[in-house]
Parts: C-alpha cells; structure tokens; sequence
C-alpha cells in the first residue's frame, strides 16, 4: 500500500457512506472510494488490508 498523494481533494468530493466531505481516498483494484474522516477510521483496518492507495488528508480538520 502506498500513501502518495494524487490529486488533493476539495470540498465537492463527498464521502461514498454518508455525503460529507471527503478527506480520504482510497484505491482499490476495482476504483476508488472517497472517505470522510469517521467513515475513513471507522474501516481503516480493513482498507490497510486492500488498498493500492491511500491518500489522506485529515490533517486539513486540525
């Protein structure tokens, strides 16, 4: 798993569970899943596990 940055999320992208705003992307072999910060921690564990990437930016809530 990687953690290079991509493309730096904005605040149009929205979580894929809840529609608040992202601030985790995740690269799966299949796509791509945007996280917001709980969503992101709450499934952490297992993204580690099948991610190609993941790109956090929740320093930005600090």
């Amino acid at each position: 798993m990687s953690m290079t940055a991509v493309e730096e999320l904005t605040t149009a992208d929205r979580c894929d569970r809840c529609g608040a705003q992202a601030y985790l992307r995740v690269t799966l072999p299949a796509g791509e899943l945007l996280f917001c910060a709980h969503h992101g921690k709450a499934h952490a564990d297992r993204l580690k596990q099948v991610a190609l990437n993941i790109q956090d930016e929740t320093d930005k809530l600090n």
